[in-house]
């Protein structure tokens, strides 16, 4: 079997790209603010992470705009390089337009249309969707690694991308599962999340084809899992057996027991019952271990399917510079053997573990070592 690569690691977040994100993460900083791109007069909530100055495109959609400023950093794509997109909503903020009756729009809100204005757009072959909830982008970095382990595929390009659109925000307050207040993941107070935006690319390929093409080899993905709980449309199961068994599956893969886990990187939504599975889910797999845990969800937002994709870049960087970033908002932790801090958490060597949960009762889970550079 062949060992999985990621050769290239980019985000776009409302703090920047990868180094500025990581960057101002460290400092402690947290980007949410007010939304001015829409109303929020009629919403309890009125705070995101949305990124400043992101217009529509051509298209009508700030979606391409944002993927824009991933796609002008790619480096060349080697020949049969496949796509996987990974979005719950796409180009959400065609709605309006389209429910007014503008056809065009109508069409380029379908998820489709966006895959294939992409892979022509790269001059790919092949691509695909994927649509997972809010572990899309975690599932589509664990089949782009399926595909290079076995061979099936040369390259994979992991595109991940979703906005902060009135749609969702008020499906969210509908719900009442947004923070009226600030999102504070693993916090004892927490009340809720609160929504961002961003997009994430990630090349993945062979550590000997990364040679030959003269690419540095900035992480391994060596495992990966996902599994259903089934347990509720929205709800997560609380004895955390569906994120358990996406764990355990990525550790069968990696042939790898969980004492090698070093750190942890949560989905830590600061919803109460998410948060409090993520604990349980943890406690059993790692018992009274004290590992380093941190969500970025309190910084950034939640940023629905390209959640795992931004994280996994920026668990490649907390690889590359030996620690977790702060937990903003995590000022009064949940009881747990697990070290959460609103500073900075150094951690020796092993395998990070991230992890993902969404809608549905799915879960994902990726373990990531460090590599080369």
């Amino acid at each position: 079997m062949n060992r999985v690569a990621i050769v290239h690691a980019e985000l776009r977040s409302p703090f920047g790209d990868r180094e500025q994100t990581w960057r101002r993460l460290c400092n402690g900083e947290t980007a949410m603010a007010e939304v001015s791109r829409f109303s929020v007069e009629p919403y309890p909530t009125r705070r995101a992470a949305t990124i400043a100055g992101l217009d529509p495109a051509a298209s009508g959609s700030r979606l391409d705009s944002l993927l824009q400023l991933l796609l002008d950093g790619l480096p060349s794509l080697p020949f049969g390089t496949e796509l996987l997109l990974a979005s719950i909503k796409g180009r959400i903020d065609l709605i309006r337009p389209g429910m007014a009756g503008d056809s065009t729009a109508m069409q380029r809100l379908e998820p489709q249309s966006l895959l294939e204005d992409l892979r022509d757009r790269l001059q790919l072959a092949q691509g695909e969707n994927v649509h997972a909830a809010c572990a899309s982008s975690t599932i589509a970095i664990g089949q782009a690694g399926a595909r290079i382990r076995s061979g099936q595929s040369a390259a994979v390009l992991v595109l991940a991308a979703d906005l902060v659109s009135e749609l969702v925000f008020s499906g969210f307050s509908a719900l009442k599962g947004l923070s009226t207040r600030a999102c504070r993941p693993f916090d004892q107070r927490r009340d809720g999340l609160l929504l961002g935006e961003g997009a994430a690319a990630l090349l993945l390929m062979t550590p000997q084809r990364a040679a030959a093409a003269g690419l540095p080899v900035l992480a391994e993905l060596v495992g990966w899992g996902s599994a259903g709980d089934a347990h509720h449309i929205t709800a997560p199961a609380r004895d955390g057996a569906g994120l358990l068994a996406a764990m355990e599956q990525a550790l069968r893969l990696a042939g790898a027991q969980s004492e090698e886990i070093c750190a942890i990187n949560a989905h830590g939504t600061g919803t109460l019952y998410n948060d409090a599975m993520e604990l349980t889910a943890f406690g059993r797999l790692f018992g009274d271990r004290s590992l380093p845990l941190n969500s970025l969800k309190g910084a950034l937002g939640h940023s629905l399917g390209a959640a795992g994709a931004i994280e996994a870049v920026l668990g490649v960087a907390a690889l590359q510079h030996g620690c977790l970033s702060p937990t903003w908002g995590c000022e009064q932790p949940e009881e747990t053997a697990l070290q959460l801090s609103t500073a900075a958490q150094e951690f020796g060597p092993g395998l990070l573990l991230s992890t993902n949960s969404g809608f549905g009762g799915i879960n994902a889970a990726l373990l990531l070592q460090g590599g080369e550079q």
